[in-house]
């Protein structure tokens, strides 16, 4: 890129009037009344309430039966509309453990 004359002009003049403005002990003062961890805490207070109201809202909404009859259904499609009739039910077992790892993975990185 090449550099015009006016640029040149204008990064001689700011080199040439270049100011440090004192610090005086300001940033440091300023870091001293900076709250301490409280965000963090409150960061960790929300994610206890919104894991535990997950919870909760599992519970009463019966997670496991609509998890198991989607599943259920879902396999049912599979094997009766397809037409690999024939499936294996162990690769069938071995996808659901598979799908059950990522799950658990996910579960754990969001904690």
């Amino acid at each position: 890129m090449m550099e015009t004359n006016d640029d040149k002009l204008l990064l001689q003049f700011f080199a040439e009037n270049r100011h440090e403005i004192e610090d005086n002990g300001f940033s440091h003062r300023v870091m001293r009344h900076l709250p301490r961890h409280c965000y963090k805490c409150i960061a960790q207070l929300w994610s206890l309430l919104s894991f535990v109201l997950a919870i909760v809202l599992f519970i009463a909404l019966d997670g496991w039966e609509l998890i198991l009859h989607t599943l259920r259904e879902t396999f049912n499609n599979v094997l009766l509309q397809s037409s690999t009739a024939n499936l294996d039910p162990k690769s069938l077992l071995l996808v659901v453990v598979v799908l059950l790892y990522f799950v658990y993975r996910k579960i754990c990185s969001l904690a």
